[in-house]
């Protein structure tokens, strides 16, 4: 059994977290958050201790080091994106592995000052890469191996989850903190397509507002053209229909992957792959890290080139403008 620490715990992918923990029987022995609305952990880990402030948490754990000799073996992070790179080195320096929540950090340098402290520290940082689990993406991954290897695809990417108005006053609202909409919805999709397809060789950005990003990339494998939105007005009609607030579709060569289910359980197996030794590290999150980096960074070159027909639609007002 691992000893567990969580830094984030009244965020909403945390129950995902305590649950894998909980099925690879392993135990939670603190968890901190500012935010106290933490009642989820009874359905968990009732026994836990739970600190708001870092100081005090901090302090607990190197009190069950030094009085009861209590390692804490592993720390996961559920935080906001901007805290992940501060979380992740708290862990290494409290003698402990990091399992942290995508985006791992919102810029490459960042990962080259990670990989120096897991040097000085002997600590590993393991990043949830969980679509890299799902059968869907396994099976593709598979056939596209066993494709001739001059053979480049085209791929359609589209994502939409719809969000309100509190996005924007939250900090995912925030460029600075959460990195914008392909960073903060979109990463583990650039990972997933970094997995399967390789290295990339071209980044362009048509649009990049508030609420939705599109753009076109070019890896080894694959030209993909993508768009990525949180407004509930781009959603397809029948999608409307059905009540429903998110759409996700991947086409290869204009067939559609079946990608509706089947994320129940991958953080926990995301977590048995790191227990046993075959978590995902700081190199296998490198490329989408500056995928985004670049996204976030590059002109907007509007609709020129191979773009995704989506990005035609009308551009929403902001609604602090309103």
């Amino acid at each position: 059994m691992k000893n567990f620490a969580l830094i984030g715990a009244s965020g909403y992918i945390a129950p995902r977290h305590l649950k894998a923990i909980k099925d690879t029987n392993n135990n939670l022995l603190a968890a901190l958050d500012k935010f106290d609305s933490v009642g989820i952990m009874d359905s968990y880990f009732p026994d836990a201790a739970f600190f708001v402030e870092t100081e005090r948490f901090d302090r607990h754990l190197e009190k069950l080091k030094y009085d009861n000799n209590i390692d804490v073996d592993y720390v996961s992070i559920c935080t906001p994106n901007y805290l992940h790179d501060s979380h992740i080195r708290m862990a290494l320096r409290r003698g402990a592995d990091a399992i942290c929540e995508k985006p791992l950090v919102l810029n490459p340098w960042n990962l080259d000052a990670l990989q120096k402290m897991e040097i000085e520290s002997g600590q590993k940082v393991y990043n949830i890469l969980q679509l890299r689990l799902h059968q869907s993406i396994i099976d593709l991954k598979k056939k596209i191996d066993a494709a001739p290897k001059d053979k480049i695809f085209d791929v359609d990417l589209t994502y939409l989850t719809s969000r309100g108005s509190w996005y924007y006053t939250s900090w995912k609202g925030d460029l600075s903190k959460s990195g914008g909409i392909a960073t903060n919805i979109g990463v583990h999709f650039y990972d997933m397509l970094s997995y399967i397809f390789g290295k990339v060789k071209k980044n362009v950005v048509n649009i990049h507002t508030h609420d939705r990003a599109a753009g076109y990339l070019e890896f080894d494998r694959a030209r993909v053209r993508w768009f990525l939105s949180i407004n509930y007005d781009v959603l397809p009609e029948e999608v409307k229909a059905k009540g429903q607030r998110t759409y996700r579709s991947i086409t290869v060569e204009g067939e559609e992957l079946e990608f509706s289910g089947g994320f129940t359980d991958l953080h926990t197996k995301v977590y048995k792959g790191i227990i046993d030794g075959e978590g995902y590290g700081l190199e296998d999150a490198r490329q989408a890290i500056e995928i985004v980096h670049e996204i976030r960074n590059s002109t907007p070159i509007g609709l020129k080139n191979d773009y995704h027909p989506f990005a035609k639609l009308p551009l929403a007002e902001h609604p602090f403008n309103k």
